[in-house]
Parts: structure tokens; sequence; C-alpha cells
């Protein structure tokens, strides 16, 4: 199991965060533009696990050098059950650069950007204070 989805299945966001690049690009479903850095992408994650119910792995993929990895993900968001999958680039130090989420079907990807959206002025608060309260 890869170290990023046990942290993720074990709700650790601290975990979580260490594996984030100082430079890292976010990629959302819901959102246009990609966020980059570590703080707005840890704020997002955090929110993620607030909003996302019965979240579980359901598969793990990866290239045979390790530094591009595919989870396959299923949770519920307001009431809407989501697939979706992770994509991760590392970098040379292991820490993620790259990520980018992919979700399904369109009435759970709207789902989660209402949830999100709801979640966004905390979510730019904890990146601002570099904290996860």
């Amino acid at each position: 199991m890869h170290p990023f989805r046990k942290a993720v299945e074990n709700r650790d966001a601290a975990a979580i965060e260490a594996l984030l690049a100082e430079d890292v690009v976010f990629t959302s479903p819901v959102a246009f533009k990609p966020y980059a850095g570590k703080a707005i992408t840890a704020a997002i994650l955090r929110g993620v696990m607030r909003v996302f119910e019965d979240f579980a792995y359901e598969r793990e993929i990866a290239n045979p050098d390790g530094r591009d990895h595919a989870l396959v993900f299923g949770a519920t968001v307001n009431g809407r059950r989501i697939q979706g999958c992770d994509f991760l680039h590392f970098d040379e130090e292991g820490r993620i650069d790259e990520f980018t989420v992919m979700v399904r079907p369109l009435s759970a990807a709207q789902a989660l950007a209402e949830a999100m959206g709801a979640q966004f002025d905390r979510i730019a608060r904890e990146a601002a204070e570099g904290t996860g309260a």
C-alpha cells in the first residue's frame, strides 16, 4: 500500500501534508484553474475529508518507476455516490508534485462542487494561516 493511500485511509492530515511537495499543483475535478502550492492543496484535501462520507480506495495502479500512481476511490457526498481517481506524480524526493482528481457521475461532481464551495472560506483561511484548524 502506498504511503499516501495509507495516510488518507487513516485520515492523517499531517501525514498527507508531509507527502506534498512545496510546489505541488492540485487540479480539481470541479474548478477550472489548478491550485498551486502545498498550503492550499493541504487545506483542500482537509476539506475533502470533511465532505466525503464512507470514502475508500478500491484500487491502486502504479507505473514501473513508481513516480506515477492512480488511486481509484468511491465515496458519498451529500447523498450522492461518487466514483473517482486520484492521479499522483512524485518528484525526485518522493513528494507529490502533481495531484489531479477526476470524478463521475455528473450529479455527484455537482454535489461535490456544492459541498466544497461551502467549505471554501474555511479552506482559504486554513491555507493563509498554514494551519489545519
